[in-house]
């Protein structure tokens, strides 16, 4: 699904290049389940952002599911990755004026889908994470936890055939995060092809296999 070819990225740092991906080269087949560990600051949510075209600032060669990314306009690529890609957070990016279901709908209607399908895709994602009784809420009457939730929801109701999730339980306690987690697996058993970053021993152990990186290099 994926194939990534001498991939690299680096920023102005006074009078040189601070490079914070170095040489990146990765095939990620589909139903893979990959986990990227290593300490901060070494390249991991810059690569995933890669991944999912929200950064487009980089040099090298990189396929999606057959798709040149490397070679695609803006907006195609921003089509690709409505299409085939759901992306888990950080820091949540759920919309502060929209409700919890309103949330939910956004990466629905950006593809087209149906709004009866909308209704019930929703009604049922409420329902599979039991977040139906803060459904109207917004995300700052939430606790951090409760919006991870929501935004773990959001990254997989559209059923994206790549789900890559970046710390994705952070601010989830143990039970919830192996919900999550065994969530993940579930997924991945149904054909999902999964990336996460993560600190997380306990979380990779959910995986099929685990690379490391440091000072942007990606190491076995």
């Amino acid at each position: 699904m994926i194939r990534i070819r001498n991939l690299e990225k680096s920023v102005r740092s006074g009078t040189g290049q601070l490079f914070l991906l170095r040489n990146v080269n990765l095939a990620v087949e589909k139903g893979d389940f990959l986990t990227l560990m290593g300490p901060s600051g070494a390249g991991k949510s810059t690569l995933l952002a890669v991944m999912g075209m929200l950064d487009a600032d980089w040099t090298g060669e990189y396929e999606l599911d057959g798709n040149q990314v490397h070679r695609m306009p803006p907006r195609d690529r921003q089509a690709l990755a409505r299409r085939h890609v759901g992306f888990v957070f950080q820091k949540y990016h759920l919309l502060d004026d929209l409700t919890v279901a309103e949330n939910l709908e956004v990466p629905l209607g950006y593809r087209g889908f149906p709004r009866k399908e909308i209704q019930a895709r929703v009604a049922d994602t409420l329902d599979r994470f039991h977040i139906v009784g803060r459904k109207d809420l917004y995300p700052a009457q939430l606790s951090g936890g409760q919006q991870q939730l929501v935004g773990v929801a959001r990254a997989i109701i559209h059923e994206p055939s790549l789900l890559l999730a970046d710390e994705p339980t952070g601010n989830l306690h143990s039970e919830q995060a192996a919900e999550i987690m065994s969530l993940f697996r579930r997924l991945n058993g149904e054909g999902t092809t999964i990336v996460q970053v993560t600190h997380s021993a306990d979380n990779a152990s959910y995986g099929r296999r685990t690379l490391h990186m440091a000072d942007g290099w990606l190491r076995d």
